[in-house]
């Protein structure tokens, strides 16, 4: 793994880490970020249900994911909610 995509790992572990906070108390332990497509954050869900609520909230959730994402030079522009990528 070279320098560049290195760094690139590290710097979305922690946006990562920002996910809990953001999501909120009720879905911190049923969703968890599972990678990053372009500009899309994939997020991991318990169920169909949470992917649900979640979609729901996209948009208030991106608002509040916003300033994390700045603060590391990067740009998430949307979220998939996916309950298959969940273990």
């Amino acid at each position: 793994m070279g320098q560049k995509e290195f760094k690139k790992a590290i710097t979305r572990n922690n946006l990562y880490k920002f996910w809990g906070k953001v999501a909120g108390e009720k879905f911190a332990h049923k969703s968890k970020p599972y990678s990053m497509i372009g500009t899309t954050m994939v997020i991991a869900c318990e169920n169909a249900i949470v992917a649900q609520e979640l979609t729901l909230r996209k948009t208030q959730l991106l608002v509040k994911f916003e300033p994390y994402v700045k603060s590391l030079k990067l740009s998430v522009k949307d979220f998939h909610f996916d309950p298959k990528k969940w273990d």
